[in-house]
């Protein structure tokens, strides 16, 4: 096609979709307020003429071009076509930028959204203007991003409507949260307790007490789901240690920590060991009960695991004589096996 006919026959069909966009921008005025029609018809008028005088550039230029007996190649049109929609898309994006620096994020919404096709850029300029509940219903309705609509519809204040989306994506805690944010406690602690049940069904024993501990602040059932995970065998050595962690009263934790290992089976024992370093360097209070029952287990352990006897040295950290003790014991040992 003549590079002069199609931009004719363009400018034809812009004029013509122009006069639609205005009956349509209009006819607004049966569901939106009179300034909002008013304002999206403006930005659309602008707009409209920009593109217009790019157009009559592009025509006065193209003839220029014919005057002077200039050709393009076959390929003219397509070239022509793009770079009159490339032009066209930077009047927009400069208008949106426009907008945004002068801080009309309605104005620069409308642009990214009516004229760029770009929604999403369209309702994250609408959050970022704090213009929540519009940004929430462009991404729900035209997005059908439930995730983002939840946080904004947050933002805005709107719980009911963030707690119903955050049900709808089965966010359990974040229901909770919710609900405690209004002081629904009764409904926070149903939310909470299916969570804690949902980690403790997967075997997440810590991760159950965390939710019993800070988001209900129940500490009692926290201790116990530790406890479980550790009587059960469900990741014992971190319930164990998250157990011992919760008793601040050393006295109590002194007790606990006898009580607890004189239930403790054999095959957990070495695990009970691990735990007991770290509760030697938690409190000098705690010293004596962890290091003697530290020698209990060593010493059980030491016919079958010579290696144990290494273990001696977190118990007693500055006293080189027990190194020399533990080197001494290891060699014997080589030469036993030597002969």
């Amino acid at each position: 096609m003549n590079k002069q006919k199609f931009i004719d026959k363009f400018m034809a069909a812009f004029v013509l979709l122009v006069m639609f966009k205005v009956i349509g921008i209009v006819a607004q005025l049966f569901h939106e307020s009179f300034w909002s029609v008013v304002g999206t018809l403006v930005i659309f008028l602008v707009v409209a003429f920009i593109i217009l005088i790019v157009i009559a550039a592009l025509k006065d230029k193209e003839r220029n071009a014919q005057n002077s007996g200039k050709r393009g190649a076959g390929g003219g049109s397509f070239y022509l076509e793009s770079s009159l929609f490339d032009r066209i898309r930077s009047k927009y994006e400069e208008l949106a930028e426009k907008y945004i620096a002068e801080k009309e994020y309605k104005k620069a919404a409308r642009v990214y959204m009516n004229l760029l096709q770009d929604n999403y850029r369209g309702a994250k300029t609408l959050e970022d203007g704090a213009f929540y509940n519009e940004a929430a219903a462009v991404y729900l309705k035209k997005l059908n991003n439930k995730s983002d609509a939840a946080i904004c519809y947050e933002k805005a204040k709107q719980y009911k409507k963030s707690i119903d989306l955050y049900k709808e994506m089965e966010q359990k805690e974040k229901v909770g949260d919710l609900y405690k944010k209004i002081n629904d406690l009764e409904n926070a602690h149903t939310y909470y307790q299916m969570v804690a049940d949902d980690y403790t069904a997967n075997n997440q024993m810590v991760k159950a007490s965390l939710v019993y501990r800070k988001k209900m602040e129940n500490r009692e059932e926290a201790q116990k789901v530790l406890l479980k995970g550790w009587e059960e065998d469900k990741d014992p050595f971190n319930c164990l240690n998250n157990y011992f962690a919760n008793i601040h009263d050393v006295q109590k934790l002194e007790t606990e920590i006898r009580n607890l290992y004189e239930k403790t089976p054999d095959y957990k024992k070495m695990t009970y060991l691990d735990a007991m370093k770290h509760e030697f360097r938690k409190d000098p209070k705690l010293q004596t009960t962890t290091r003697n029952i530290a020698y209990q287990i060593i010493a059980e352990k030491v016919g079958t695991r010579s290696e144990i006897v290494n273990e001696l040295k977190y118990f007693n950290p500055d006293d080189e004589v027990i190194l020399k003790d533990i080197s001494r014991f290891k060699t014997g040992r080589n030469k036993m096996f030597r002969h």
